[in-house]
């Protein structure tokens, strides 16, 4: 009976021996290797961002995400009913997150993986390291010690750092806690920037890797480093000089544009108030973003330069031409003024740009055609030519096209606020853009931000060449330029302030009254200044506005002015480009009646 007993109970194990090893063997072994093998993803290094000299703008230092095996704090592998809670008492303060909301990680069910904190600091996982090896070592020599953090990991990983901190946030942008852009070039370019992630699949033991089980690796390719347009130190310049103005002022923004006016690079594109991509917890909702390329507002008389191109190249005014200025025009439905009370002015055409004459403007303009409505659609063809009511061409996350209604859609008061820069909106590039297109000969450049990337293998890739349009002629151009000048260098223009010793300066102030984004009506006023220098030979050209100054004087020449006349010297200077040689044309501003 007891020999028969045992023959059963060996049949049994033979039995049961033959359906593991050979009828279920497949099976078994692929759950062995299933839970044996764990899998991760190798992040991909993302490329820097740097200036056009090579100065770093964005960068990726290493970083590691904390993960953990949920499986390997139960009560059957740790031998103790509250590991979860005893290893989240020890990570949390490290983690700086919430105990509960850490051991709820590590309860976790049905999975080998969770994530306990995105891109940590090398010193965050030395100091688990150290834990761990404790309690390793503590856990050999006295059997009642649990090592809980057994089964806690660190993954390879990047944390993008910006070592300017507030410095071009704008442009810039942000990664989102996903690695993934989330604003900006960041953004825009973030194909190129993130390269493209590896994989890796490997044998571990206790949350250990097993070296000699062998594993499995699609590497990762590194992401492309993006070189901008941008000089640092102008950007730095534009910057400063408007946040202190801003806070001056008490306005709501400004933005300071600095181009090439010969390429169409940007060189600085500043905003106030600005924000530190480092740490977006204290960033503002109304300060995230490029306000310079995402605001749409009304640009006053800085759009008159546009108006009087019109009039130049259709060949219906030249400089010295006579217009009257009344001190009041009545036209459609309205009865139109200047920004200060004046007797009748006798002023050249020039006089009219000089003094920002609204209403010498309207009647300059009103000669583009035989009718008004004809006049309307010639001034339309000349504002679309500049660039105004489409894109930029920079294609920048978020950026505004401006508002420009067909001539044929222009309402009653329109049609006479349109030539002096009310009732059509704009965003400050195109601002900059409508200048620069005026110092390079009247040929608009498209403007960019992106010279170009070096990928992976090395190898520098320069951006397309920008798209070039004509839009006036050369001597169109020149004559504008000339006209610019009397803003500033003559004592009767708005634009004194912008005055540069050793330069012959062109600008345009221009102060507009301000649509409230929160209500939809007037309130405030955009004070703005624009221009280029050299005047004779013009490098670069300047692009200030402020919205909504609460504080001392709102006029565009006296708060933007100072402002062009700071960023302008700083960037001749860092560009070395050399003191004008020639004196101005000094066309005259008014005539004898």
């Amino acid at each position: 009976m007891v020999s028969l007993a045992l023959t059963l109970v060996m049949v049994a194990f033979v039995v049961r021996l033959l359906q593991v090893q050979a009828v279920d063997a497949s099976a078994y072994a692929a759950k062995a290797e299933q839970n044996r093998y764990v899998g991760r993803t190798l992040a991909a290094e993302r490329g820097g961002i740097t200036d056009r000299n090579g100065v770093e703008l964005a960068t990726s230092v290493d970083a590691y995400d904390i993960t953990a095996d949920p499986t390997m704090f139960t009560p059957e592998t740790t031998k103790a009913t509250d590991a979860p809670e005893q290893a989240a008492a020890l990570l949390a303060p490290i983690l700086g997150q919430d105990m509960d909301t850490v051991a709820g990680k590590l309860r976790a069910k049905n999975t080998r993986y969770t994530l306990l904190a995105h891109r940590q600091t090398p010193q965050v996982w030395k100091q688990i390291k150290d834990l761990k090896t404790t309690l390793a070592a503590k856990s050999e020599t006295d059997e009642s010690t649990v090592n809980v953090l057994a089964g806690v990991l660190a993954v390879p990983a990047s944390k993008r750092v910006y070592p300017n901190g507030e410095l071009a946030a704008g442009i810039l942008g942000w990664v989102n806690a996903d690695g993934k852009g989330g604003g900006g070039v960041e953004q825009q370019l973030n194909e190129e920037l993130a390269g493209k992630d590896g994989k890796i699949r490997y044998a571990q033991s206790g949350g250990r890797q097993v070296p000699t089980a062998g594993s499995t690796e699609t590497p990762a390719v590194a992401g492309s480093d993006v070189e901008l347009t941008i000089d640092r130190d102008i950007q730095w310049a534009a910057q400063n000089a408007i946040s202190e103005q801003v806070k001056k002022s008490g306005a709501d923004r400004g933005y300071v544009m600095v181009q090439d006016a010969r390429t169409g690079e940007i060189l600085a594109m500043a905003n106030s108030p600005g924000f530190d991509p480092n740490d977006l917890s204290q960033a503002s909702s109304a300060a995230l973003g490029n306000a310079a390329l995402q605001d749409a507002y009304e640009p006053g008389s800085t759009a008159k330069v546009m108006s009087m191109a019109a009039v130049l190249e259709e060949n219906v005014a030249t400089p010295a031409t006579h217009v009257v200025v009344p001190n009041r025009l009545h036209r459609g439905d309205r009865l139109f003024q200047d920004d200060i009370d004046h007797p009748t002015w006798n002023l050249t055409l020039n006089g009219v740009l000089a003094k920002s004459s609204n209403i010498g403007t309207i009647l300059a303009t009103g000669q583009l055609g035989k009718t008004q409505k004809q006049a309307n659609r010639v001034l339309y063809s000349y504002l679309r030519k500049f660039g105004i009511g489409r894109p930029t061409g920079l294609g920048f996350p978020g950026e505004t096209k401006g508002i420009l209604a067909p001539a044929d859609k222009w309402s009653t008061s329109q049609q006479y606020t349109i030539p002096f820069g009310q009732g059509v909106s704009i965003n400050a590039m195109q601002a900059a853009s409508v200048y620069s297109t005026i110092a390079n000969g009247g040929v608009r450049v498209e403007p960019t931000l992106v010279r170009g990337a070096k990928g992976p293998d090395g190898r520098f890739t320069p951006s397309p060449k920008p798209k070039k349009t004509r839009v006036v002629s050369e001597k169109t151009a020149k004559t504008l330029a000339q006209m610019l000048e009397s803003v500033v260098d003559d004592e009767e223009g708005t634009g004194t302030k912008a005055r540069i010793p050793g330069y012959r300066v062109a600008g345009k102030t221009g102060t507009a009254n301000r649509v409230d984004p929160a209500t939809g009506k007037y309130h405030g006023y955009t004070s703005s200044f624009a221009g280029f220098a050299p005047a004779d030979k013009p490098r670069i050209t300047v692009y200030c506005a402020i919205q909504n100054a609460t504080r001392g004087s709102y006029f565009g020449g006296q708060i933007c002015g100072p402002i062009y006349k700071q960023v302008m010297e700083f960037a001749l200077k860092t560009l070395q480009i050399p003191p004008t040689g020639t004196q101005p044309a000094r066309l005259p501003v008014g005539f004898a009646p």
